[in-house]
């Protein structure tokens, strides 16, 4: 599919979902340059709310369907990497929040939205804030959007207490399945609440882009995968890939329109239960964490199932994947094993890469996926309730 031509993509409808993903790794770099010129202006943010508090200020990263799953695989990294100390990290659907806003928005606690959003027109990205805005009393939001027209983007601009950044214009998703609106938002929370140096963040972003690259030379691995008979996807992980877990699972979900099915789970979560889902024609793809100690679960799951011969085929990914005694996708530079939220950016471009082909593969259309037109790029049909 990377290697395509305009013409055969488009004939499989498939072109711009191609180019968005193949783009990835150029779009980090960029990333990483708009996050050094917004820094100074989070960082005055962030010191004035904490500045007028002495209680810890909650740091609540929202947004709907895969943008609710940037925060969900930020949240584990930043309650080890990030300042806990004064801040404390969680991580809310939009959709949780505006259908039941006190289970989430304390009064009295200081808090910083974090709100990621692709186009910002999702009815719930927009209550969310207004929600917010009612109920807490101490507020400051971070807007993280791919578009600078949309509805968010321009109401954070108007507002004294909002910051607005912006990702770079090509991470603005034209195709259905979010791919470079994921990673883009995904590396700039990373970059703003990591405690690391900005050296090591630059050495994690330069390896994240040649294991992004790299991935993209190894399609034929990934279509042998897509070549097998399956009808079912599990997708497992720990920690910040636990998070990713679930935006893997989504985005084949997503291009075959239903027509395999998906669960996704923790490694360790995934046996009691879920497991269940394993039958004959089922793929199981594991993200080996890099932290040698969450590794070891990692590998076990999948040496069980394995052992189990349950599943048609058992796959390890990630930068050390070949630990794995099974078949295994491993991407290079061992010299530099990047903690899971950065090895986050490769790892997902291996599942929507795996996506891609499996709907050309079940003679889908990646581009509009949903032949019903009932669901939509920008969710529709949403009736907002006034809030008492």
């Amino acid at each position: 599919m990377f290697f395509k031509s305009e013409a055969e993509l488009e004939k499989l409808g498939a072109a711009i979902t191609t180019k968005e993903i193949k783009q990835q790794p150029i779009l980090w770099e960029e990333t990483y340059t708009l996050w050094q010129k917004a820094a100074p202006a989070f960082e005055q943010m962030v010191t004035e709310l904490l500045q007028s508090t002495a209680k810890k200020v909650r740091v609540i990263f929202t947004g709907a369907g895969t943008s609710q799953y940037v925060g969900d695989t930020l949240v584990p990294y930043l309650t080890r990497i990030g300042a806990t100390e004064r801040l404390e990290f969680l991580s809310f659907g939009t959709t949780d929040i505006v259908s039941a806003p006190e289970d989430h928005l304390l009064a009295d606690e200081p808090t910083l939205l974090v709100s990621f959003a692709r186009s910002g027109n999702s009815p719930e990205s927009k209550a969310t804030i207004e929600l917010a805005q009612k109920i807490v009393k101490d507020l400051r939001n971070l807007i993280i959007t791919c578009a600078p027209q949309g509805d968010l983007a321009k109401a954070g601009q108007a507002d004294k207490q909002s910051l607005v950044v912006l990702m770079p214009s090509a991470s603005n998703d034209q195709g259905f399945a979010m791919t470079g609106s994921f990673t883009c938002m995904l590396l700039a929370g990373a970059l703003f609440f990591d405690q690391t140096s900005a050296d090591q963040k630059a050495q994690f972003v330069q390896t994240a882009v040649k294991l992004g690259q790299m991935i993209l030379t190894k399609e034929a691995e990934l279509q042998a995968l897509v070549d097998l008979d399956f009808t079912r996807i599990v997708y497992l992980g720990s920690g910040s890939l636990r998070g990713l877990s679930r935006e893997a699972q989504l985005k084949i979900l997503e291009l075959t329109h239903g027509q395999i099915a998906t669960v996704f789970d923790s490694s360790m979560g995934f046996r009691h239960g879920p497991k269940s889902f394993v039958a004959p024609k089922t793929l199981v793809c594991g993200f080996i964490a890099n932290d040698p100690y969450t590794q070891k679960y990692d590998l076990d799951i999948l040496e069980e199932i394995k052992a189990d011969q349950i599943a048609l085929a058992v796959v390890a990914l990630g930068q050390e994947a070949n630990k794995f005694s099974g078949q295994s996708i491993v991407y290079g530079e061992q010299d530099l094993l990047l903690p899971e939220v950065y090895l986050a950016l490769p790892d997902i471009l291996v599942a929507q890469a795996l996506a891609l082909l499996t709907a050309v593969k079940i003679g889908n259309t990646p581009d509009t996926p949903s032949p019903s037109g009932t669901v939509n790029r920008v969710v529709k049909g949403v009736l907002l309730h006034e809030y008492r």
